[in-house]
């Protein structure tokens, strides 16, 4: 019997390398990484340290989530920013025998209609990953963000394309955000050679390049 890799007992652990570009320009750097646990669950962690002119940003992005049966249920969410103005720590707390969510912006609970399918602002990446292995095109999904709203998010599947980045020429599938206007922009490029690594992420605002994100190295991990 062959098992799916979507559903497999474990996921792959990882660490990435970025260059952040601007317009072709380097200006930051950023690193992502998959580890399981001592506990059995496991954590993505994005980081970023971007410097512009007299602008500066750092900033924290980290998912501890349970995996069961191709499902990524979130456990706690941390998004830490230092730099230029303020600084900011938002922490979520998912609770699925209470079914509530707990911020540290708030003392209760936040007052929103619990969801066994919920994830959080960076947990969706690892499960739009397992989806995209069984050949879906079309994701779909319902999100906690960082200050304890429940947005939408919705993504395409736009095909395949080989593209060239500072780790070498990569072929992946294109994957476009679907946003309700045309304003924004994201896409995000997904390697299916690297275990459908996210090797590149643009995103821009009515047609102005916001930033670019492209992979320079991969270590994977056993």
């Amino acid at each position: 019997m062959i098992i799916s890799p979507s559903f497999a007992t474990q996921l792959s652990q990882y660490s990435a390398e970025y260059d952040v570009l601007r317009k072709g320009e380097r200006y930051g750097s950023a690193t992502r990484t998959l580890t399981q646990r001592d506990d059995g669950h496991y954590e993505i962690r994005y980081k970023s340290d971007i410097s512009w002119m007299v602008f500066s940003d750092k900033r924290t992005e980290s998912s501890v989530f349970s995996y069961l049966e191709g499902q990524i249920t979130p456990i706690n969410y941390r998004m830490l920013r230092e730099g230029t103005g303020r600084d900011k720590d938002y922490q979520l707390f998912f609770d699925t025998d209470k079914k509530q969510v707990i911020s540290n912006q708030e003392k209760f609970p936040l007052k929103i209609e619990w969801d066994d399918h919920w994830q959080d602002g960076i947990s969706y990446q690892v499960q739009m990953r397992q989806e995209l292995k069984q050949g879906k095109e079309e994701f779909d999904y319902e999100l906690v963000d960082k200050k304890g709203n429940v947005r939408h998010y919705k993504f395409k599947v736009l095909g395949k394309e080989t593209i060239t980045l500072p780790i070498g020429n990569v072929e992946a599938i294109k994957i476009e955000r679907v946003y309700d206007n045309d304003k924004r922009q994201a896409i995000a490029w997904l390697c299916p050679e690297m275990d459908y690594l996210l090797v590149r992420m643009w995103k821009g605002e009515k047609n102005v390049e916001q930033f670019d994100v492209q992979l320079k190295s991969f270590n994977p991990k056993q």
